[in-house]
């Protein structure tokens, strides 16, 4: 097998406490956090001066980890934070919930705003796309049961 598992995804942010609070409240829990710079990081990333901080979080059954990165040197590459759907690039994070208008209500409160509408997709999910911080979209999907 050529790989072991997916480790984790990394999203670039420029308010790490308002995203870090939006994560936590959709569920996924601190796993740590930090500085990160120097030679090391910056041969890895490719980019000169590195200073940066990070969280790591995870979901509440252990198998997925988020990464968010704040660049404080150099500044992060400007984007179009409210790019749509069909961007091209990474697009969306998927997370499957107990209860999809719940976790709704709660991440509004965060500034999270429906994208399109909650839909029941056949017989298997509920499921919406919801703008969070940095323009991050979030698919929720409610199992169906």
């Amino acid at each position: 097998m050529p790989i072991l598992r997916m480790d984790h995804v990394g999203v670039v942010v420029e308010n790490l406490s308002a995203a870090t609070e939006f994560f936590l409240e959709l569920g996924l829990e601190r796993q740590g956090g930090g500085s990160v710079e120097g030679d090391r990081v910056d041969r890895i990333v490719g980019l000169d001066g590195v200073r940066s901080e990070i969280v790591m979080l995870q979901t509440p059954d252990g198998h997925g980890r988020l990464e968010l990165v704040k660049f404080h040197s150099p500044p992060a590459a400007v984007d179009d934070a409210q790019a749509p759907a069909n961007a091209l690039g990474l697009r969306h994070l998927t997370f499957a919930v107990d209860d999809v208008e719940d976790v709704l209500t709660r991440l509004r409160a965060h500034g999270a705003e429906l994208v399109g509408e909650l839909v029941r997709y056949g017989d298997s999910y509920r499921l919406c796309y919801l703008r969070g911080p940095e323009g991050i979209i979030v698919e929720l999907a409610e199992p169906i049961d």
